[in-house]
């Protein structure tokens, strides 16, 4: 017998919550791609980590206990992991990347838009991962309440630091080392 029948047939309450789980992680994916997008711009493994990010959200799951919104604690579990990879990364040797004509990917399509989406990145890219966590949640218009509960710091805090990376970015963008 396969381990996922046996396991669904001896726990019927595992295919309740793994459905509840995927509708939550499909409601809230966006959220995902925009922490692998600020952690991990222009990595190859992108798309790993936030694999291993799904996973950790899933094995972290049942203690999920509804004391915050589902986004809160989505947030919490994913910024830490990205930060946890990051680390990680850091231990290993460094490997050189590619360009895009070294390995053919075609170029992807510009717009306006588009390009000021990648230079955001690219600024963001330049802080520290704290910065990046807190500049992620304050675009996704949290509170600074909000922002200090998941990062750990006070609200007042949260304001001060958001100011900060506001002008941090400003001046990374206009001297253009992006």
């Amino acid at each position: 017998m396969q381990p996922l029948k046996r396991l669904t047939r001896q726990y019927p309450i595992y295919l309740k919550v793994k459905d509840e789980f995927i509708t939550l992680i499909n409601k809230h994916q966006g959220i995902l791609q925009k922490i692998c997008n600020i952690y991990f711009y222009r990595n190859p493994c992108k798309e790993d980590y936030y694999q291993e990010i799904l996973i950790r959200l899933w094995k972290a799951y049942p203690g999920f206990r509804n004391q915050s919104s589902f986004s809160t604690w989505l947030y919490r579990v994913a910024l830490n992991t990205a930060i946890d990879l990051i680390r990680k990364e850091s231990l290993r040797p460094r490997q050189t990347e590619l360009s895009k004509s070294e390995y053919n990917i075609p170029e992807k399509e510009s717009g306006a838009e588009s390009d000021q989406k990648d230079k955001l990145y690219q600024a963001i890219s330049h802080l520290s991962d704290l910065e990046k966590a807190i500049i992620v949640l304050h675009l996704e218009e949290y509170s600074y309440h909000e922002i200090g509960e998941i990062i750990g710091i006070s609200e007042g805090n949260a304001g001060v630091r958001i100011s900060r990376i506001k002008n941090q970015l400003i001046k990374i963008l206009e001297n253009g080392k992006h």
